[in-house]
């Protein structure tokens, strides 16, 4: 599956983001994702059923079109998850923002769950097995994101992009 980009914008925030048309651009969604799979932690929020918040950094993964990690089957990010799959990620920056919105869903397929480990166990210098993550591995197929790059000025007002992905539920993001 590809991710398909259905709008790349400047987000409306007047008085921080410059209009589209000014600052040094919209960012390139590619360049943006090759960041982001660089990172090394990330934060996820989540929030129960009732709606109560919950943020916690993980390590994760870019697998072509989502983002996977894992966390332990009984943690509260998982079992908020199965009970409301909405969830957003971040890098830990406030600098270099780039946060993706989706719904997150539960990978049991044995395939999918070694394509996970081929790039995570690397990437983390760990050696987990399948049956170690047979349970509590979570893609991320992003719906929205968003980024924008430097603190203050120019960057932070002129690079400030949002991207919506074709799906159906991206209706008010």
């Amino acid at each position: 599956m590809t991710l398909t980009i259905v709008d790349r914008s400047r987000p409306a925030t007047p008085g921080y983001f410059r209009p589209a048309d000014e600052g040094t651009g919209l960012l390139d969604w590619n360049e943006t994702v090759a960041r982001f799979a660089a990172s090394k932690n990330y934060w996820v929020s989540t929030a129960s059923s009732s709606g109560r918040p919950h943020a916690m950094p993980v390590w994760g993964v870019w697998l072509g079109d989502r983002f996977a990690f894992s966390t332990s089957p009984e943690s509260r990010k998982a079992r908020n998850l199965r009970d409301n799959p909405q969830v957003a990620v971040h890098l830990e920056s406030g600098d270099a923002v780039i946060a993706i919105e989706g719904r997150a869903e539960e990978v049991r397929d044995r395939a999918e769950l070694l394509a996970f480990l081929d790039v995570y166990n690397p990437k983390y210098r760990w050696n987990f097995t399948v049956d170690q993550v047979v349970e509590g591995v979570f893609d991320v197929r992003p719906e929205a994101a968003f980024a924008w790059l430097g603190g203050e000025g120019e960057a932070f007002g002129g690079t400030a992009t949002r991207w919506r992905f074709a799906t159906q539920n991206n209706k008010n993001r």
